[in-house]
């Protein structure tokens, strides 16, 4: 009788905590709803959408027609610029993330020093991230400009012969990589590597002193191991944004010359929105993103090899 008249008395308490976690989570789907229409209606609504129209031909005026793998079979063998557009992708990644990744670190090491005014330093090294896309290209091509490019006049002052830069096939590419280089390499990714320097415990440098490492033993000895998460994840982020470079060579050079820029996301916008052929263009994207998710998924894999993780 006891027992039964406990667990009687209970009830009520146990409603009214049922309730309460209830209200805790209607609560939480409240908060959550904006990021689940995000979610649903901007990318898995619109994402399975496109991987509908990459089976069909649609031409946004029309109904799309089912083509089935048609679209992927004309990717491969009857688009004279689907592989020129993926090799020139992996060039100016190849050239422009390592030396990013490496650029940044070198400046982030240099910026770590314990000086006064250092922050101005700092400051002064990430301003050009904050400069609009649009207003870095005209200012590089201003510089780099063929005539009256100050580069090109100080080349000259030298007795060089310089190149056209964004006009010349071969150093197309290394002026957008140069361009890049100028607006990143003191940007976001540089903060990233300074506060992963700053999460070094000094005690392992003074340890390292104390056994008589100089500096050159102590970089390369504590900090570049136990920078090694931090370098994998920039190098992580910076080879997903190299390979989606769409939009400096498309307000600098649309391309040419020659079709020495085109990149594959280029080639993307042309023929879904210029050429309107949508069907296609969503196959063109979705075989890429499943390049990108490859390559991301060998990093992560092939990471074990060389990431330390202190403490781990």
């Amino acid at each position: 009788m006891a027992t039964a008249t406990q667990t009687r008395t209970s009830l009520p308490g146990q409603q009214r905590v049922s309730r309460r976690v209830l209200h805790q989570n209607l609560y939480g789907y409240l908060f959550l709803t904006p990021w689940l229409l995000g979610f649903f209606g901007l990318f898995l609504g619109p994402g399975l959408w496109s991987l509908f129209l990459s089976l069909t031909e649609y031409d946004v005026l029309s109904a799309p027609k089912f083509v089935g793998l048609g679209n992927y079979v004309r990717m491969f063998t009857d688009d004279d610029l689907f592989w020129p557009s993926l090799g020139r992708t992996f060039y100016y990644a190849l050239l422009s993330v390592p030396t990013g990744v490496l650029g940044s670190l070198l400046l982030a090491v240099l910026l770590n020093a314990a000086l006064r005014g250092i922050a101005v330093f700092r400051t002064l090294f990430f301003v050009p991230s904050l400069v609009p896309l649009i207003a870095s290209v005209i200012l590089w091509k201003w510089l780099l400009n063929g005539d009256f490019g100050i580069v090109n006049q100080g080349l000259r002052a030298l007795g060089l012969d310089p190149p056209i830069w964004f006009g010349d096939r071969r150093w197309a590419i290394p002026s957008l990589i140069s361009m890049n280089l100028w607006q990143s390499m003191g940007g976001v990714r540089m903060i990233i590597f300074l506060a992963g320097l700053q999460g070094i415990p000094d005690s392992l440098y003074e340890a390292a002193s104390i056994d008589g490492a100089n500096s050159w033993q102590r970089l390369r000895n504590v900090t570049l191991p136990l920078l090694t998460p931090t370098i994998f994840f920039n190098t992580v982020l910076g080879v997903i944004g190299a390979l989606q470079i769409f939009d400096a060579a498309f307000v600098a050079t649309e391309g040419g010359p020659g079709f020495a820029t085109w990149f594959y996301g280029l080639h993307i916008w042309k023929h879904a929105f210029d050429y309107w052929n949508m069907g296609y263009g969503a196959s063109l994207a979705w075989f890429f993103a499943v390049i990108i998710i490859a390559l991301t998924i060998v990093q992560i894999r092939t990471s074990d090899r060389w990431v330390f993780y202190y403490g781990a």
